[in-house]
């Protein structure tokens, strides 16, 4: 049987309403680009209708790492890659280890790069994927679904909150199934894609901004910027080596050569900062 499927009928379901835009075939390539660019202009709009929710749900996933527990993002299509690169992202700018923020996407890693037909139809695999994670009261889990009705999605979540496990979501449809079972929803309505369905543009747009404010906002909370620099960023490649060497240089009023010799010795901005405290 279909996940919600009665009550997919019930609610409007903005995503997929026609564009206010039509011939799209007969326009020129800078008419498109530019009222594509006006529909993305309404997106950062949307997104600050509802900084209330975003706000709820940055609280609970901050308060959730500092306590031990890990945050998880779970989608399909879009909506997990989105979730995928948010959470990829953590361990090389905040230092975190990589298992502290989880991206699981419908179809496993293979989706990430080619689409797992019917992947998101499956109602029990997004809590069997967590399960392989062994997800716990400790962590949080946050649907990605712009549609608000992928079963992948809502099926997580209920299990999650039959174990009480706290849950957020972020879609793009209000009265949706997936707003209406995560306990902490974030519901940014972006209206019609400038091609009619097609979420990885707008919706994709917002869930993108959504993510870097929670994310960003947690890691924030949970010690990994001092001032406003990345003090414990990975040092991965010679861009990253420069840039924590000009962070010395500028905290602690030194020559570049003290200060990429601190960095490389002790390995991150922050350690080397407070070596050199230490030391002096």
């Amino acid at each position: 049987m279909k996940l919600t499927n009665v009550h997919s009928l019930t609610f409007k379901k903005t995503t997929e309403e026609s564009s206010n835009y039509d011939h799209l075939e007969k326009m020129s390539i800078s008419a498109l680009l530019k009222n594509i660019n006006a529909e993305d202009q309404t997106v950062p709009k949307a997104v600050e209708k509802v900084l209330p929710q975003i706000e709820t749900l940055a609280k609970e996933v901050a308060e959730k790492i500092k306590d031990g527990g890990r945050l998880f993002y779970i989608g399909a299509g879009t909506s997990g890659r989105l979730g995928i690169v948010d959470a990829s992202e953590c361990p090389p700018t905040f230092g975190v280890p990589h298992g502290l923020v989880i991206g699981l996407i419908a179809g496993g890693d293979s989706a990430i790069r080619k689409a797992v037909e019917f992947a998101e139809d499956s109602k029990d695999q997004g809590w069997e994927d967590l399960l392989s994670h062994h997800v716990s009261e400790k962590d949080i889990v946050i649907g990605i679904a712009a549609s608000g009705t992928t079963p992948y999605v809502i099926g997580a979540l209920e299990k999650c909150n039959e174990n009480n496990i706290a849950t957020g979501c972020i879609t793009c449809n209000d009265g949706s199934p997936l707003a209406l079972t995560a306990k902490l929803p974030v519901v940014v309505v972006v209206g019609p894609e400038f091609v009619t369905g097609s979420t990885r543009m707008k919706a994709g747009t917002a869930q993108k901004l959504v993510l870097n404010m929670i994310s960003t906002a947690a890691m924030i909370k949970y010690g990994r910027v001092k001032g406003n620099k990345m003090v414990d960023m990975q040092l991965s490649n010679n861009k990253l080596v420069d840039r924590g060497t000009r962070m010395i240089m500028d905290e602690l009023e030194i020559k570049e050569d003290e200060a990429e010799y601190l960095l490389q010795k002790h390995g991150s901005v922050r350690k080397a900062i407070d070596a050199y405290h230490e030391r002096n």
